[in-house]
């Protein structure tokens, strides 16, 4: 018996290898880089910070921060570009044209949106919203002070608008909105009506309430009738009220990073962090009675709530 002779590939089995081999290398590519451009008044350390750290996350991507004096009208920029505001001068410059490429707006309160837009959203915009979700401060509240039914919130003509929401947001938790104006805050009197007929306060992102100023009268006279106060923001936390949602950098980054693997066609026109944390006080729990809270137990029980339908 002959042993079997070794077959010389044909041209057509060598070219179809070939296909195959080179077809398997350009699939192992990363994707085309992508601009991302980030801008603001101000460069700043920290500033300088999120962008490197940005460009870690996302290294096959051209991450950079240019300042905003040195651009041209946004419709000069190529449109492929993945545009990124760092704060309200640049939403300002990107106002001023309806051209130009999807724009993310990163850390904008609602009072700040409504202050520039009048409630009309330019479609090539995406706004990420810095102050935390009306309905998750309710779950918190409930969450850490389960007894209380009447929540005492203060607002001026910026923030009257926002009353709508929450006490939508307050009903299928079992919550009563208690709202007093506060337009002038060196009268302390509708603060006192409002802890005469509340449970707790729920402060709203609203900086001409809640400031350095405003800070040691809300907090004396609260505490003085043994009541929390929940939120506005981290910083208030700080300052003396008893706890808060919030989100930091490493949440906005893994936003920022979610979005930017989408179309910019599939941008939400607004979106809350979905990433988020709690901080509380516990030199204030102390005070008013309150068991110390486990921060990260609190934070998931709340994530967990939000992903259920």
């Amino acid at each position: 018996m002959q042993p079997q002779s070794w077959k010389t590939p044909t041209l057509g089995r060598l070219l179809a290898g070939l296909c195959l081999l080179v077809s398997g290398l350009l699939c192992s590519l990363p994707a085309s880089a992508v601009e991302i451009l980030l801008t603001g008044a101000e460069d700043s350390p920290g500033v300088q910070s999120f962008t490197q750290a940005l460009s870690e996350l996302r290294p096959t991507d051209s991450v950079r921060f240019q300042p905003l004096a040195s651009l041209p009208v946004p419709g000069k920029l190529p449109s492929g570009t993945r545009l990124i505001l760092l704060d309200l001068p640049s939403l300002d410059w990107r106002l001023q044209d309806s051209q130009g490429p999807a724009t993310l707006v990163l850390r904008i309160s609602r009072l700040q949106a409504r202050q520039r837009l009048n409630n009309l959203l330019p479609t090539h915009l995406s706004l990420l919203w810095s102050d935390p979700p009306l309905e998750r401060q309710l779950r918190l509240t409930r969450l850490i002070l389960p007894q209380v039914r009447r929540v005492g919130v203060l607002y001026d003509r910026h923030s009257e608008f926002l009353l709508k929401e929450l006490r939508l947001a307050a009903l299928p938790l079992g919550l009563e909105i208690v709202s007093e104006s506060w337009d002038n805050t060196n009268d302390s009197r509708p603060l006192q009506t409002l802890l005469k007929n509340s449970d707790v306060l729920l402060g709203l992102d609203d900086p001409d309430l809640y400031n350095p100023k405003t800070a040691k009268n809300l907090l004396l006279s609260s505490y003085a009738r043994q009541m929390a106060l929940i939120g506005p923001n981290a910083a208030f936390v700080k300052a003396g009220s008893l706890a808060s949602t919030y989100s930091d950098q490493s949440d906005w980054l893994a936003i920022l990073d979610d979005l930017l693997d989408r179309p910019p066609a599939s941008w939400p026109r607004t979106l809350y962090p979905r990433h988020f944390k709690v901080l509380s006080n516990p030199q204030v729990a102390r005070s008013l009675g309150i068991e110390q809270m486990n921060e990260a137990f609190v934070a998931s029980e709340l994530a967990e709530g939000e992903s259920r339908p």
